[in-house]
């Protein structure tokens, strides 16, 4: 989202009206400009590593060689750029600048003229074999060219060039004539569709109305195929009732088609995006943030017809199918829901959105990346076991792009270079351009969506704010108005869903506060040096799920403020195995200062309960009716902060006694 849209009321800003300047959010952004970006693009760049830009230098003639690695590895080399021409916007560098000028020319010279832009076809065609674009829907070409288009949309916006924006529209004219001359490719070859997005973003920067039709052709060619489980293309998406099928592509399709609802105004589509929104949040979406549950799974309720049902991976189940061991939840897919989430904040206004976006990003996002900010991991498990009898899957093992066996199952670890690289990149941008989740402006004031050491200065000068926090760890925030031109704008501060007696003093004076899941509405002539001081008391909640969510009968999970937190085997006395673990219903926790791999966290400590069991490997057992439950003081930490101390087990959700 890039500027004002006709059919939204809110508008977001950019990293010169708001940007994390202290705090938690401002530590993650150093750590990612410091870290996660550079680290990247090392592995990107080293051929021992990764194929990512050799295969560019292939196409572009400057090194001979085939292509290496997944068809979609273009698109990841984009979502990369993308994240470090947010870094310029935010902090200025030099030889990033050159660098990233240097792989813009590179890009740009490897398009074909047609605009047409997939390396490992442009190098089958360097090499004289035959090669016809969308012969297979899995080469990824769609997605591909919509993470071109909204990377060189980003760059001509923070640096002004032209290069990737001409680019960019020889993209869109390449998928004009497929949706014209080939809707049949088209919609076929439609999978991840980033697409959506991406011309929706080229229509915003450009003001040229083909780029808007160009949306709405892909929803009308998408509605005309018939097609199955795995890109949400079985049903007609006006008549889609549930999220199903592969997360991923779900959400990249529904935040893209939100963005069209922005533009065109489609009440009626708006209306479907929020059935299926609301779908994924009553039903589907873990504790965590985290959705898109099954390794295999399909839309089940599409077809009576078992025949008709395609397998499908990392894909949305039914209602309440939340395993914790086997949990998919793709990094991507839970970055898709960020996406989505924003979107539908933007359209609508409504906190409800806001408060997920900020579930996702206090717990699944930042665990899928490590705390020194250089490994990730693919998927995101609420649970992790020892010796699991079966391997999980894990990215790139498929037919299509086989890597070698897991390692064994106890020691899922985060990696620093995986074979399917698309999450990396990914958690990357979403990073690099958090600072645009912060705040946004409306024709009735700013609104305050995230918290965490944010700094707003509108543009016009007609207000700025600076927030001091220790949010999440802390329940105070405190906004100090630095500028307020004319007596400012009113300010409307979001109060979370999970707080429970938030109070508000502005200026030093009580003020009210509205129902939690709402914005708080302040309107008054602001001076600077005014304070605005929200508190959201944090007591720990103990929280059960659905009774149709049968994997975590009788247990409970933790939670303090937005974080969630989790049990890690690391910090069970000798002799306690992860299955032993229970929580005593009324159980006292005492908030402590702590530390996790040289990063600062708060623990909640408590008396664990110690129930009977462990090394047994009977299928069943008869429970020792003589034993004798016994307790111990352990820690339990952010969820997002589990395994980072070497191989562990974990869980979010824990046994409850009486």
């Amino acid at each position: 989202m890039t500027t004002t849209s006709p059919h939204t009321p809110l508008r977001h800003l950019h990293a010169d009206e708001a940007r994390w300047a202290r705090g938690f959010w401002g530590a993650v952004q150093d750590r990612t400009f410091g870290a996660t970006v550079p680290s990247i693009w090392r592995s990107l760049s080293d051929a021992d590593v990764s194929p990512g830009l050799r295969n560019f230098r292939i196409a572009a003639g400057l090194e001979d060689g085939a292509h290496d690695g997944p068809p979609f590895m273009d698109g990841d080399f984009y979502k990369w750029l993308e994240a470090a021409i947010a870094q310029l916007e935010v902090a200025p560098d030099a030889a990033l600048a050159a660098l990233v000028e240097e792989l813009a020319e590179l890009i740009a010279s490897v398009q074909r003229a047609d605009g047409y832009l997939h390396t490992p076809m442009l190098i089958q065609s360097r090499h004289a074999e035959r090669s016809v674009e969308l012969a297979d829907r899995f080469h990824f070409e769609t997605y591909n060219l919509g993470h071109l288009i909204t990377m060189a949309v980003r760059h001509h916006e923070v640096t002004g060039s032209e290069t990737l924006l001409d680019v960019a529209r020889r993209a869109a004219a390449f998928l004009e004539d497929l949706a014209t001359n080939k809707p049949l490719e088209l919609a076929r070859s439609a999978i991840c569709p980033s697409h959506y997005m991406a011309v929706i973003e080229l229509y915003r920067a450009t003001g040229e109305s083909r780029y808007l039709d160009l949306a709405e052709a892909f929803v009308r060619v998408r509605d005309e195929f018939e097609g199955g489980d795995d890109n949400q293309d079985r049903l007609p998406v006006r008549e889609q009732k549930v999220a199903a099928g592969h997360a991923v592509r779900a959400n990249y399709l529904y935040a893209g088609l939100a963005d069209l609802a922005a533009e065109n105004g489609d009440a009626g589509l708006r209306d479907v995006l929020e059935t299926l929104w609301n779908d994924v949040i009553d039903t589907k979406l873990y504790v965590t943030g985290g959705c898109g549950a099954l390794y295999d799974g399909a839309s089940p309720d599409a077809s009576p017809w078992q025949e008709d049902i395609s397998r499908v991976h990392q894909a949305y189940g039914r209602a309440f199918q939340l395993p914790h061991t086997t949990a998919h939840n793709e990094s991507c897919a839970n970055i898709g829901m960020i996406l989505w989430s924003e979107r539908m904040l933007a359209l609508t206004g409504d906190a409800r959105y806001a408060d997920v976006i900020e579930q996702i990003s206090f717990n699944s996002l930042l665990a899928s990346v490590s705390l020194d900010g250089e490994e990730y991991f693919y998927t995101n498990p609420l649970r992790q076991v020892r010796d699991l009898p079966f391997p999980l899957r894990r990215p790139g093992d498929t037919a299509i792009h086989p890597v070698p066996s897991p390692p064994p199952s106890d020691e899922r670890l985060r990696e620093r270079y995986l074979s399917c690289f698309c999450c990396p990149p990914n958690i990357a941008r979403t990073l690099a351009r958090f600072h645009e989740r912060a705040a946004s402006v409306s024709d009735d004031g700013v609104f305050l969506h995230q918290y965490g050491g944010s700094e707003i200065q509108l543009s016009d000068g007609a207000l700025g704010l600076r927030e001091t926090s220790d949010y999440p760890w802390s329940e105070r925030i405190v906004f100090t108005v630095t500028h307020a031109r004319d007596g400012g704008l009113p300010v409307h501060l979001r109060i979370p869903g999970w707080v429970r007696g938030a109070t508000l003093a502005v200026a030093g004076d009580p003020h009210p506060v509205s129902t939690p899941g709402s914005y708080t509405r302040i309107e008054r002539e602001w001076s600077v040096g005014d304070t605005i001081e929200l508190t959201l008391p944090m007591p720990v909640r103990v929280l059960r799920a659905h009774r149709l969510a049968e994997e975590i009968t009788n247990q409970v999970a933790v939670q303090r403020g937005p974080v969630v937190y989790a049990l890690e085997s690391t910090d069970l006395p000798e002799g306690v195995v992860l299955e032993q673990a229970a929580l005593r219903r009324g159980v006292a926790f005492e908030t402590t200062p702590g530390e996790i791999a040289g990063t600062p966290v708060t623990l909640l400590t408590m008396q664990l309960t110690v129930i009977p069991g462990g090394e047994e490997n009977s299928l069943y057992a008869e429970l020792d009716e003589d034993a004798v439950l016994r307790t111990a003081s352990v820690p339990l930490i952010p969820y997002f902060a589990w395994g980072n101390r070497g191989p562990s087990e974990m869980s979010v959700w824990l046994p409850v006694v009486w």
